[in-house]
């Protein structure tokens, strides 16, 4: 069976739900876990003069600072049910190949994550970093909604 399951996490009520369910199948098949959570880089933007932006050093490290929380919250939670977690995080202009690439030097055999579930609009505005995985990587997806 999986004896590490990558959990990707962004924080979300939804991401921790996926947390969970890998939480709970670690438990009972004792696989271990590494959770990731990844800062997405500064979006550099060709915008108008005068248009105030906000500072790229401390735009980057609050959201390294909230990856860091979210991955440790998955970690706690795993820690509390007995199961080993390594909470990582990475900073990275696509989430989904840091994913993928995360799974591979980390020798996971299977990745247990969570989908929004976005249709229409908000799907070609915002992508999918679940359905890059699902599309990038050949191991086992669980896929949690």
């Amino acid at each position: 069976m999986f004896k590490t399951i990558l959990v990707p996490t962004d924080g979300s009520e939804l991401a921790f739900k996926a947390a969970q369910t890998a939480i709970e199948f670690a438990r009972e098949s004792g696989a271990r876990l590494i959770t990731l959570s990844v800062a997405e880089s500064f979006p550099y933007i060709a915008l108008a003069e005068g248009v105030v932006l906000p500072n790229p050093e401390e735009y980057d490290e609050a959201l390294l600072q909230a990856a860091r929380n979210s991955a440790q919250q998955v970690a706690d939670a795993a820690a509390k049910a007995g199961v080993a977690c390594e909470a990582i995080t990475a900073q990275a202009v696509d989430p989904s190949a840091e994913i993928i690439d995360t799974a591979t030097r980390r020798a996971c055999d299977a990745i247990f994550i969570a989908s929004h579930g976005r249709r229409g609009l908000g799907k070609i505005w915002l992508g999918s970093v679940t359905q890059r995985v699902l599309a990038g990587t050949r191991l086992p997806v669980l896929v949690i909604r």
